[in-house]
């Protein structure tokens, strides 16, 4: 069977894998309704999240918003640790599948398990697989089918929508 347009075999494995991640629709609603609609462990009203996040935090967490490229200071953040939701504070992302992609947003091969849901997104005309945390439904961002070995995915995610929290530091010997 020919590949797509010069698509690898390789591309269109992990095209399928991402395809697989997501929930057939069941509904004729938006993207943004339709995550908006299901139920999670936390919620909250939207008057309750506007008290508890910064505004530019409700925009991308709460209303599907995207920060600035490049303006995230968790993408100098190197350190051992966990990157938890910055709503509800769940384990999103342990720091040793953090990498760097170039695209100026954190972005991370691999979720904690159980940590993240996705949707489909047909904004823009764009068919985008969206990541939201599990417990809280806060839009984290996008994964892309480009990341590194061993998953081969890439988890783009906001940094305002993200807490990071270090590491305990090891006591010290005497």
């Amino acid at each position: 069977m020919p590949l797509a347009r010069g698509r690898t075999e390789a591309a269109v494995s992990k095209a399928v894998t991402i395809r697989n991640l997501v929930p057939r629709r069941q509904t004729g609603y938006p993207r943004s309704t339709m995550a908006a609609s299901l139920p999670y462990p936390v919620e909250k009203s939207a008057e309750e999240w506007r008290r508890e996040l910064t505004p530019e935090q409700f925009r991308v967490l709460r209303e599907h918003g995207t920060e600035r490229a490049g303006t995230s200071p968790l993408n100098d953040e190197h350190r051992a640790g966990v990157f938890r939701c910055g709503a509800c504070g769940q384990a999103l992302f342990e720091s040793s599948s953090k990498f760097e992609s170039g695209s100026g947003w954190p972005s991370f091969y691999k979720p904690v398990e159980g940590a993240i849901g996705t949707s489909e997104d047909d904004t823009f005309g764009l068919r985008r697989i969206e990541v939201h945390c599990a417990r809280c439904g806060g839009h984290l961002g996008h994964v892309f089918p480009d990341g590194p070995a061993p998953t081969g995915l890439r988890y783009c995610t906001n940094g305002v929508a993200l807490r990071f929290e270090p590491a305990p530091e090891p006591p010290a010997s005497r």
